[in-house]
């Protein structure tokens, strides 16, 4: 059961009505972390164009954003993100071996790029929250952070870690809130290390 009430469509606050609307043509009904934020006048007209901004088109490839989403969400054992992660990759092209891999963690099938994004995408989950800034000023390791300077471009950096960091706060609001699935389980190679 979620933590907050789930509000119907027409209980958010006129402020949101426009972006719900685009929202429900493109998706078809009301998610249900949309439904939760509706309990906060004002914020879901900022928070939906701002993930489309994330996640839509840039100079990054796609892929990598919806890899490391993924990644992000089965670390944070989220189940509710990886249901939206997985069918999100899979729509993009995503094969279920390769989304099966990155839910294990092995990132031996994958381009260099999308090795350091995913290593990136890890170490920012799993190694930032518990690394003092004597360990690291930046929370990643300097073998890690260079690697990733060399692949990537400023731009995409930018968009690369803003997604990694985007997709740590979702997953973790979702995983509290305890919504019920809106979109298809993930499978059961994915669902088993969640």
């Amino acid at each position: 059961m979620s933590l907050v009430p789930l509000l119907a469509g027409s209980e958010f606050d006129e402020v949101d009505q426009g972006v719900l609307a685009a929202g429900e043509k493109a998706y078809g009904k009301v998610l249900n972390t949309w439904a939760a934020i509706g309990n906060s006048p004002g914020l879901f007209a900022v928070y939906l164009p701002f993930l489309r901004q994330v996640n839509g088109a840039g100079r990054l490839e796609t892929r990598i954003k919806e890899l490391t989403a993924l990644r992000v969400a089965v670390l944070n054992h989220c189940r509710y993100t990886t249901s939206h992660r997985y069918t999100a990759a899979s729509a993009n092209g995503a094969t279920e071996t390769d989304l099966a891999a990155v839910a294990r963690g092995d990132y031996s099938r994958f381009t260099d790029r999308e090795r350091i994004a995913l290593r990136l995408a890890e170490e920012m989950t799993t190694e930032l929250p518990v690394c003092t800034r004597e360990q690291s000023p930046t929370g990643i390791s300097a073998h890690l952070r260079h690697a990733a300077q060399e692949l990537f471009d400023p731009r995409e950096l930018v968009e690369l870690t803003m997604s990694i960091s985007v997709w740590n706060a979702l997953s973790r609001f979702h995983r509290v809130m305890e919504f019920d699935l809106d979109m298809p389980e993930p499978p059961p190679a994915v669902e088993s290390v969640i």
